[in-house]
């Protein structure tokens, strides 16, 4: 077999080596890969040996492929550029192989062949020398074993000990502007959560696209509701003073994280453990065995497992002054399942506002009287430990081992979690409306949340929660301890009715106490009621109750948000970011409307032969990363959908025949965008006379249509195909090389991912008729996405003609150039152009990514369960429709 090297490309790397390596995939039993091995520590002589081991190989080491001739041959060797990935290919398969990297433009290649001799030798042959031979076994095969003598010292942690008149609304204003419980803003709105077309569920949840989600879950395919969930547990401060309690916490979370997806099993769940570790400092190597001991005999008892995970043990470093400075040790467990039904998850954000119960289902002991895992735990009393907690930690405190929280019952647990799979399966989901789980920041962080995700306000009485066993009457910690401890727990929203008693009956069947803790509100307000005093735990009676919180939910959000948008300034336009900060507060949920039905592609279309279905070509270019999703919306709409790379066009292995109806430019990176949006693209295209003739011949034949979006909407501006032809004129208006429309840089100066408001306008666009005036939710993922027009009467005469197809819109429906609401700053809220015949479509915004009903990340309640396919496939049957000679909705 030879051995190759895929070197994967300076620009795009991962999406190009993947795309290699996907279709050898897809070439099922003719795939050429025998085996794949990544790059890592140790560079060449790591990878290359353990490929061909332990049979042995000979590297021709010149033949991998550098852009610097001058390496030498150890540089070569050992060097940790660890974007490559090592193959074995059989010497059969070597021109496939070769002619698929070349169509995606991976430079590789074949730097040797397995041997069988057991050794690997490596051949400079600038000078016919080896400078490597060695016996695999000696370096690979069994090592001695080692005994490492390590000892513990006592943990350090000393008794919290809070102000003693430390009030719910001053701990609050504390907490929720903590890093790890505040909101996470800052992160998702800079990356795309949408690419694939195939996230059912990503960060950000509600109406107004809160970052809060528990679990990501993705969709195996298009064209079916199975996927996969995952969720991740990390307790890393109750690590500091209780690490088994820590790493038991961790897996913990990670399944009350998970609860909310409709999963084949808890059993069937593996997890990756990822270790963050000093090892090698005296102490920490004992104490990261008592915790990976304390992992493992918790995962037994739960039902998962750990199928492969990443270890960092040099997590410390001597500064300058000798002080040796030390990560504290972390465990981060990455939990994952098949997911037979992606659209039952349910998320953490309040839904019926008024209308609907909050169940707490307290996972910190076993239910009292019997049932799951009963007998342990303070006697079924719950707990309420506020050790390593948000609230500890804002006033400098970690506490004391016992004091941290832990799952002594992890048979509770699992009952819970059996419990909610159950319920999420039931007709209506036996009324559940909304999960979360309750770890960082407590019940009432978690409480809150739900509130801030659902845009309405929430009362709760934790008067009626049983007594706290460890605060004194008088103290504080009498109604902060079941307000902030991070104990194990989820809550639920449940709509009012017979379903409420139904949940909590189901809930005590399996030994786990649940009970109604509060209701959801239509009106701005969060009031809290907590006890004043302390009765006996185990009986279960409570002391007088109080008022200790009463005010507005948008108040708390605007402190919940208050971190993110300082950390927001300092890397995006600081106007932008005050102009969403301002928006919040009086966000109300999009004003989404329909305008026409939407309706599934007749079956007959799509059972077609392809030779009768209008052929349309997806055409990509190196960086393009949402052609999947597009070939997905086009065939599920009847077409006979092509995958075409610009290097075939190039090599002329591909031309825009006769035959061909549409073309279509999907949204990416083209050459990571270095160049400007789209332009390394356009290049290609405008400066090769035989390609440009082409597409030039294609775009006036009146019987083809074009679409572009995203990178490919960019494209169809440089090229001058939208909105007046290449280079022509409207209305006495003429369009020049110096004053075609552009996109440039969004305004916030950074790439922007968001859920957006967009309204489909009266416009001649093919692809959009019968949709004006609808106001629909899409996806947006760019950096430059601004129409720019260079020349205002251009501007004014696209409007003047209704070539402005899709405009960003408010919370009032109107067109707007407000951040967040529109995302680039586009004048009069433009998001896309159209050409004077509609045949020619280019828009911002990600239409493929939401086809399906399960790719909207929100839709309003009344919709659910009401519309028969998703509001955007529509667009792209019209386009079918237009090319059969149909009439469209």
């Amino acid at each position: 077999m030879r051995c190759c090297i895929a070197a994967l490309a300076v620009l795009h790397p991962a999406l190009q080596v993947n795309r290699v390596i996907r279709a050898c995939v897809e070439l099922g039993p003719r795939n050429p890969i025998v085996s794949i091995h990544d790059q890592g520590a140790g560079g060449n002589c790591n990878v290359l040996k353990e490929i061909v081991a332990p049979a042995g190989g000979r590297i021709n080491i010149r033949a991998v492929p550098v852009g610097d001739a001058t390496m030498s041959v150890l540089e070569l060797w050992v060097s940790e550029y660890q974007e490559n990935d090592a193959l074995l290919i059989r010497p059969a398969d070597q021109a496939a192989f070769a002619a698929l990297c070349r169509r995606e433009r991976v430079p590789f290649g074949f730097v040797g062949e397995v041997t069988g001799d057991g050794r690997v030798v490596v051949v400079d042959e600038t000078d016919g020398s080896t400078p490597v031979d060695m016996d695999v076994e000696k370096v690979l095969g069994d090592m001695p074993q080692k005994t490492f003598a390590a000892a513990r010292y006592a943990s350090l942690g000393r008794p919290l000990a809070l102000p003693a008149a430390l009030s719910v609304p001053a701990a609050l204003d504390r907490v929720l502007r903590l890093l790890s419980v505040g909101s996470k803003r800052f992160l998702t709105n800079k990356v795309d959560r949408s690419v694939s077309g195939l996230v059912a569920q990503q960060q950000c949840v509600g109406p107004l696209h809160t970052p809060l989600a528990d679990c990501a879950v993705l969709a195996l395919s298009h064209f079916d509701t199975r996927g996969v969930a995952s969720s991740i547990g990390e307790q890393p401060v109750k690590g500091l003073v209780n690490l088994q309690a820590m790493a038991r916490m961790a897996v913990g979370e990670a399944v009350t994280n998970m609860m909310g997806a409709a999963v084949s099993g808890l059993g069937d769940a593996k997890c990756s453990a990822n270790w963050m570790w000093a090892a090698k400092l005296p102490h920490e190597a004992a104490h990261m065995y008592d915790a990976c001991k304390a992992m493992a005999d918790f995962m037994l008892a739960v039902g998962v497992a750990v199928d492969g995970g990443k270890d960092s043990l040099s997590m410390a470093s001597r500064a300058p002054s000798g002080e040796m400075v030390k990560a504290p040790g972390t465990l981060v467990i990455s939990l994952y399942a098949a997911c037979p039904d992606i659209t039952l998850t349910l998320t953490p954000d309040f839904k019926a506002p008024g209308a609907s119960r909050v169940v707490l289902v307290d996972l910190s002991a076993p239910a009292a009287g019997g049932g799951a895992g009963s007998g342990s735990g303070r006697g079924g009393a719950p707990q309420y430990r506020l050790g390593g907690s948000a609230l500890a930690q804002v006033f400098g405190q970690v506490g004391a081992p016992h004091e941290v929280p832990d799952c002594e019952c992890p048979a509770t647990l699992v009952a819970a979690f059996g419990v909610v799979q159950a319920l999420l399966r039931q007709p209506g989901q036996a009324g559940l409306l909304s999960l979360h789980d309750r770890s960082d920041g407590g019940l009432l962080i978690a409480t809150l949340e739900m509130a801030f995700a659902g845009n309405c306000g929430v009362s709760l009485d934790l008067s009626a929660l049983p007594g706290h066993p460890d605060a004194e009457p008088a103290h504080a910690t009498a109604s902060l301890a079941p307000c902030f401890a991070e104990e194990l727990g989820v809550l639920l929203e449940v709509r009012d009715g017979p379903e409420v008693d139904a949940v909590i009956a189901a809930f005590a069947a399996a030994g786990v106490r649940a009970q109604v803790i509060g209701a959801t509100l239509a009106a701005d307000a969060v009031r809290v009621t907590a006890a004043a005093s302390i009765a006996d735990p185990v009986a279960g009676a409570t002391g007088v109750g109080e008022i200790v919180l009463d005010t507005t939910m948008t108040g708390l959000r605007t402190i919940w948000e208050a971190t993110s948008f300082q950390l927001e300034r300092l890397q995006a336009n600081p106007a932008c970011v005050a102009s969403e900060e301002a928006a919040l507060a009086t966000r109300r949920a999009p004003p989404f409307a329909l305008t026409f039905t939407p309706k599934r592609a007749p079956a007959a279309l799509l059972t077609r032969p392809p030779a009768s279905k209008p052929a349309v070509a997806v055409i990509r270019e190196e960086g393009c990363n949402g052609d999947r999703e597009m070939c997905a919306a086009l065939y599920s709409a009847g077409f006979q959908v092509l995958d075409v790379h610009m290097s075939d066009l190039v090599a002329g292995t591909f031309a825009l025949s006769e035959g061909l109806r549409g073309v279509v430019f999907p949204g990416g990176f083209s050459y990571a965008d270095v160049l400007d949006s789209a332009k390394g693209w356009a290049g290609t295209i405008r400066f090769r006379a035989e390609l440009s003739g082409q597409f030039d011949a294609f775009y006036r034949r009146p019987d083809t249509f074009s679409l572009g979006v995203c990178n490919g909407c960019q494209l169809m501006a440089l090229l001058g195909w939208v909105p007046f032809g290449t280079h022509g004129e409207l209305g006495g208006v003429r369009v020049t090389e110096a004053t075609q429309p552009r996109f440039i840089h969004n305004d916030s100066g950074r790439f922007e991912s968001r859920f957006s408001t967009v309204r489909i306008e009266a416009s001649p666009a093919i692809m959009l008729r019968g949709m004006a005036g609808s106001v629909l939710g899409v996806w947006v993922a760019h950096g430059e996405g601004k129409a720019h027009f260079p020349d205002p009467r251009v501007l004014e005469a696209v409007k003047a003609h209704g070539l402005v197809p899709l405009s960003y819109v408010d919370d009032d429906g109107a067109a707007t150039e407000a951040y967040p609401f529109n995302p680039n700053g586009s004048p009069a809220g433009i998001a896309g152009l159209c050409s004077a015949d509609g045949r020619h479509l280019a828009v911002m915004p990600h239409p493929e990514r939401v086809t399906t009903l399960w790719q909207w990340p929100w839709m309003p309640e009344a919709w659910k369960g009401k519309l028969e396919a998703s509001p955007w496939a529509t667009m792209f049957q019209n386009a079918r429709a237009w090319c059969e000679g149909e009439s469209t909705v």
